[in-house]
């Protein structure tokens, strides 16, 4: 097995959307991944570190939500990358689209398939020591 990997904290903010032209910098998530050197996520590390993978969702600039970052069997690749806010239930669960295959560097963006299931688009805004 590879070396454990460091823990970073990511910052996400809303990128431009049909709603919001300019985007939002009040609205996105930060949440806490290790990362590789690649800024890819790292499964084998976060399976030793999942508990301290935070997520806190962040609406009008302030925390709405606070979660853990999961890992789910099923979609592309065999896995999902998610937000999970609620224990037992996946009701409220916010998947990341291909989280697997992304960078997580400043300026790159992800999508999110928001609790509502709306897919929206984020850009990196932050990536610090956790």
């Amino acid at each position: 097995m590879k070396g454990k990997v460091p823990l970073k904290k990511i910052a996400l903010s809303l990128a431009r959307t049909k709603g919001r032209p300019d985007g939002s910098e009040r609205d996105g998530y930060t949440f806490v991944a290790p990362l590789d050197a690649a800024g890819k996520i790292d499964l084998e590390s976060w399976k030793v570190e999942r508990g301290l993978c935070f997520v806190h969702r962040i609406r009008d600039g302030v925390v709405e939500a606070r979660g853990l970052l999961a890992h789910r069997p099923g979609g592309r690749g065999g896995a999902t990358w998610a937000f999970d806010y609620e224990d037992g239930s996946s009701d409220d669960d916010e998947e990341g689209y291909r989280f697997g295959d992304h960078a997580f560097a400043p300026g790159e963006y992800v999508s999110i398939r928001d609790e509502d299931g709306e897919l929206l688009t984020y850009r990196v805004t932050a990536v610090t020591p956790a």
